[in-house]
């Protein structure tokens, strides 16, 4: 099993440093997307107090040439801060801080979708949309094999390792466990875990959140994430299909509902939304991957609990299809609705903003409108 050389190193020295006392500084990891828009960047500052709200957080910048966000003769990007949690590896005081990116000229990076995602949930406040997002990842080695699969070959057959229990079965726990206690340390909204169908491959649950907090808090969570893997020397991947063949992909099942949704004869409501995103099929695909389209083409084949991507199609309880109702919305009349089509690595700011034009400000054809 490749792990990495860094994982070999003493903890227990390293701990001896961590409880060292820090005075009145505070440490202040600033995190943000690169121009992949699905890697992730961070650095830390000093900072000669304890930020108590994003407005005591000073801006920052970084070399966006060695992000793929900008060329070198002219690479400064700023870091606005947006949403800040505790950190958990460092512990209180200090601060894990997101950010959002701009360019020189402060417009906002190509990567950076929360900027219009804010604009566009705030147009919709007074509808009070709730957001769960469904997280699956897979656990790698450095080689690029799956955590615990064979060297030269492959596990059982899928059918005992969804929600399995035991050495056989669940591959990777301590890194779920680690994560689950991380995020809630840090006031990350997550709402529980689960192994996956296929072996080494996870998920975990953030929400309900409302409006922009669902990307703010599905960042956070991706980030902490990447870095309990790191520690244990391993490779957390949220690439759609990391195994081809008879092996589930990996998605990011986003799960609405609006205020309306929620109430009595709601069903209505969602029933309408659903009418709305089979008109707007394609422009959802775009949004719904960082490539376009084109890692959930890999995905969405109509086998493995996925639907086609060239066709939409909606049905209570029922998981081949783009929009799952749940049994027990059908049977109350009220309640949210499933969009099982975001593939794992998406931008939850991209997937979220793209339900809001369509279900709530009633966009239709292929491109975004402009507010």
């Amino acid at each position: 099993m490749a792990t990495s050389a860094s994982a070999s190193l003493s903890k227990t020295i390293k701990q001896q440093y961590m409880e060292l006392p820090q005075g009145d500084k505070v440490q202040a990891m600033y995190i943000w997307v690169d121009g992949t828009g699905e890697g992730l960047r961070c650095k830390t500052r000093t900072l000669d107090f304890e930020p108590k709200s994003i407005e005591d957080l000073p801006e920052w910048n970084f070399d966006g040439s060695s992000t793929y966000q900008a060329e070198g003769s002219n690479s400064d990007m700023y870091l606005i801060p947006a949403a800040m949690f505790r950190d958990p590896f460092r512990k209180d005081p200090n601060k894990l801080v997101l950010c959002e990116v701009q360019k020189y000229n402060r417009k906002p990076a190509e990567t950076n979708l929360r900027i219009t995602c804010k604009k566009v949930m705030d147009m919709v406040a007074d509808q009070h949309p709730w957001f769960g997002m469904e997280q699956e990842y897979t656990i790698l080695g450095t080689d690029g094999h799956p955590f615990g699969w064979p060297s030269n070959g492959f596990p059982g057959p899928q059918g005992p390792y969804y929600c399995g229990v035991g050495a056989d079965k669940a591959y990777g726990r301590d890194i779920v466990e680690a994560h689950y206690r991380a995020c809630l340390y840090a006031g990350v909204n997550i709402g529980g875990t689960n192994a996956e169908v296929m072996p080494a491959q996870w998920e975990f649950q953030i929400g309900p959140c409302e409006g922009i907090d669902m990307g703010d808090h599905l960042w956070a969570a991706r980030f902490i994430l990447h870095r309990v893997c790191e520690d244990f020397g391993v490779v957390a991947s949220f690439d759609p299909k990391p195994i081809p063949g008879n092996w589930n992909g990996a998605g990011c099942h986003t799960n609405f509902s609006t205020k309306e949704m929620r109430e009595d004869g709601g069903l209505k409501v969602i029933e309408d939304a659903i009418e709305k995103l089979g008109k707007r099929h394609e422009y959802h695909i775009r949004a719904y991957d960082p490539k376009g389209g084109l890692d959930n083409a890999r995905r969405l084949t109509g086998r493995h609990e996925t639907s086609n991507i060239h066709e939409f199609s909606a049905g209570v309880a029922n998981r081949g299809a783009s929009i799952r109702i749940p049994r027990s919305v059908g049977q109350e009349k009220k309640g949210y609705f499933e969009d099982r089509r975001p593939s794992a690595n998406c931008d939850p700011y991209g997937v979220t903003e793209a339900l809001i034009r369509t279900c709530l400000l009633n966009e239709e054809g292929e491109e975004p409108a402009d507010y």
